[in-house]
């Protein structure tokens, strides 16, 4: 995989993507409840579709996710940043940390896909490429989940539900993250016990409350205090943003911005801290595509106008269908596991005074980044820390999908609703005919969707873990391309 990118493209590129997750974020924030996902799964599959897009559609593209380089240093920047995660997975630190990262295009059987694009994919995302028959989309849906899951260590299970896929589809690509990692110091189980979490002022639940004194980089704010807990290594932390007001996740997420962000973790000082953390799991499933309209993004859903020649050569033919991404944490004593996907398919178209205490016993924020770089590979919200453990976060509500797998939460209810042809036609990259009544959708950078995507999508619920261990997050995003039907 290529990787010859400047330092200055590269810190440009996190910084884009920092700015799209904080964009996703303020959108989807309107959401009740938990909430949890991978901007980084996100930016980057929309990147590998953004290589193919071209005229409006490429601009619109780039304003979304924030892609201020050309396309070629983009692309090289987005090698350089996966190069600079594969140290750590390369590290495996004797098996205390594990991060995976994994591309795939999953093209119709003998469509005429431009060898520049194909090449493009492989040098610098390192994709696999398999092709399948569309025609026979429901075996294409269990290959393409089936890869998810083994990526994703079985923790992502039927990113792509029933009615998605068609036989105009033409394309899907796939992003899929994994990460497991043993805090640096680890909590003692002996020590959790269940405790008052404040929801709200005067609205209490008891859960799971994890605790230990230990030096950790923290800062104190107006507002908040921040608390940074590393993984074996110190390549890889968490960061937990909260508000010193029981009720003041609401102003926290209104002063999200990139230079906020930066300002809070800038100021981070190593710090003997008592720490209160809620032993927590979550999981939560997307569909992005009306959020990614709102964003600016609207030329790529319409079959009319999306332009995406740089893929095929033919003009105004492919457009993007639907947007999925789903992401899973678990978060308790031993460390973190976590998961995430994303596919975008395209149809045819000294005497030191007392240690200050960080007790997160009220709602607050979290994210998961690579400290070298400052890319944030997942970002969340607590609110409940003892709710069900899934949500479905979009702008087009879904119902449950009875396809799910036993065990995991779905976000589709309604069998009829997702067999119908419309309700194929709402959520996936279909054939011009049958998009004349599809909302408008955008793609957009990874860090800034990871942001935004949080701060409008609270529907995430929370499970609490008895586990020794803290779980998998899980995201995916899909896009889908099909061609016009006339």
């Amino acid at each position: 995989m290529k990787k010859n990118a400047s330092h200055s493209d590269l810190e440009t590129l996190v910084q884009g993507n920092t700015a799209f997750a904080l964009d996703l974020y303020k959108q989807l924030k309107a959401t009740k409840g938990n909430l949890f996902f991978s901007p980084y799964s996100i930016s980057t599959a929309l990147a590998m579709t953004y290589a193919g897009a071209r005229k409006n559609t490429e601009k619109q593209m780039a304003q979304t996710l924030h892609f201020t380089l050309s396309q070629k240093q983009l692309h090289s920047a987005f090698a350089a940043l996966e190069a600079e995660l594969k140290i750590v997975q390369d590290a495996n630190f004797a098996g205390h940390v594990l991060l995976k990262i994994a591309n795939a295009l999953f093209p119709h059987v003998g469509y005429p896909f431009l060898d520049d694009f194909l090449t493009l994919a492989k040098e610098y995302y390192g994709v696999t490429i398999t092709a399948v028959d569309y025609g026979a989309f429901e075996a294409a849906r269990q290959k393409i989940n089936g890869w998810v899951e083994q990526k994703t260590e079985e923790k992502i299970k039927e990113l792509i539900p029933q009615g998605i896929l068609d036989a105009l589809t033409r394309l899907v690509l796939v992003n899929a993250i994994y990460f497991k990692g043993n805090w640096a110091s680890q909590f003692d189980k002996n020590l959790t016990k269940n405790a008052p979490f404040a929801i709200a002022p005067g609205n209490q639940v008891q859960a799971p409350m994890m605790t230990q004194e230990q030096e950790f980089g923290y800062a104190e704010h107006d507002s908040l205090q921040v608390l940074e807990l590393p993984y074996v290594g110190g390549d890889l932390a968490m960061i937990v943003l909260l508000p010193k007001k029981i009720d003041g996740l609401t102003e926290l997420e209104a002063a999200l911005t990139v230079e906020n962000l930066d300002k809070w973790t800038s100021h981070l000082r190593t710090t003997q801290v008592q720490v209160f953390l809620p032993r927590l799991k979550m999981s939560s499933w997307f569909k992005l595509n009306d959020t990614l309209v709102a964003l600016g993004m609207t030329d790529a859903f319409d079959m009319f106008t999306a332009s995406f020649s740089g893929m095929d050569g033919n003009e105004n033919w492919l457009y993007i269908a639907a947007v999925l991404h789903k992401a899973f944490v678990d978060v308790n004593e031993e460390g973190t596991e976590a998961a995430a996907a994303t596919a975008v398919i395209l149809k045819g178209r000294s005497m030191a005074p007392p240690p200050p205490t960080f007790r997160a016993d009220h709602p607050f924020l979290f994210l998961i980044r690579e400290n070298r770089t400052g890319s944030i590979l997942f970002l969340g919200r607590v609110v409940d820390p003892t709710a069900d453990n899934y949500s479905t976060c979009h702008a087009e509500r879904s119902s449950r999908s009875p396809e799910q797998s036993e065990g995991e939460a779905s976000p589709f209810r309604d069998k009829e609703m997702l067999r119908s042809p419309e309700r194929s036609r709402r959520i996936s990259m279909t054939g011009r005919a049958e998009q004349l009544r599809q909302p408008q959708l955008n793609l957009f950078n990874l860090t800034k969707v990871g942001l935004q995507l949080f701060s409008d999508n609270r529907e995430l619920l929370v499970t609490s873990s008895s586990n020794a261990t803290i779980s998998a997050t899980r995201c995916y995003s899909l896009l889908s391309l099909a061609r016009t039907r006339f």
